[in-house]
């Protein structure tokens, strides 16, 4: 890769910029200042930029806490997105949720630009859960609790996955739901049919990960190599073939 396009992707600027830095002497490739952008890069080199050490990274994969009234998208007309949130902070990525939820929903949502990933993550076949934490306007029954375990019908005839439903409160109306299949409202459709609604809802954990309590909402950061694992590892062979796609990739 030549070292002003790994400037760009890496320090996140332009190539304009990447040339500045360069004209500067800001740039060092092994330790020794480096001006010429066309210079091949090798596996093997280290490139930093005023003494910054610089990491490449083919994606990027960011837990966001989801405030009410922000819509899941990566661009709207009308409202705040979760993309919105992060502001300028990847100028050169182009960044979506993979996976929603509902504008009125809370909680943990993955922002990515892998679009392999993405998909991977949110296919049933996979098995990846998502885990709620829901209030619900009657208390939870076990007819509810079969339901879920069996397997919901929806109204419209749709025969949803399995999925887990517990009480996590005394009155029965605040309850735990865990997914691995994503349908449209699928939470308050699945209460619906028992008579209930939903008065909250908010994501906790995606697959092994739980959001991190020190984010407040509206609030994210980069996710780990440690933290990606927990995600897939439920499907060793998805871990194995994300694993080699994320952080410390050499440079080609």
């Amino acid at each position: 890769m030549r070292l002003d396009k790994y400037l760009a992707e890496t320090a996140q600027c332009t190539r304009s910029e990447a040339k500045t830095m360069l004209a500067k002497g800001c740039v060092q490739v092994n330790g020794a200042v480096c001006k010429k952008g066309d210079t091949q890069l090798k596996d093997t080199d280290t490139v930093t930029v005023d003494g910054a050490p610089l990491r490449y990274q083919k994606f990027v994969y960011l837990m966001l806490n989801k405030p009410e009234g922000v819509v899941s998208a990566s661009t709207d007309k009308r409202d705040t997105t979760v993309v919105d949130l992060v502001g300028d902070a990847y100028p050169r990525r182009e960044l979506f949720p993979a996976g929603r939820l509902d504008k009125t929903s809370t909680g943990f949502v993955l922002l990515t630009d892998d679009g392999g990933f993405a998909h991977d993550i949110l296919s049933p076949r996979h098995h990846v859960s998502k885990t709620y934490t829901v209030t619900i306007d009657t208390p939870l029954t076990q007819e509810m609790c079969t339901g879920f375990a069996a397997g919901v019908t929806l109204a419209d005839g749709t025969a949803l996955s399995p999925a887990e439903v517990t009480a996590l409160s005394p009155d029965g109306c605040t309850v735990q739901v865990v997914l691995r299949q994503g349908v449209y409202h699928q939470i308050k459709r699945m209460f619906g049919v028992y008579g209930a609604g939903v008065n909250a809802l908010h994501r906790e954990a995606i697959g092994g990960l739980a959001l991190d309590a020190q984010l407040a909402p509206g609030q994210w950061r980069e996710l780990s190599d440690e933290e990606m694992a927990k995600i897939t590892i439920q499907n060793t062979a998805l871990f194995t073939r994300l694993s080699k796609m994320y952080h410390n990739l050499p440079v080609k």
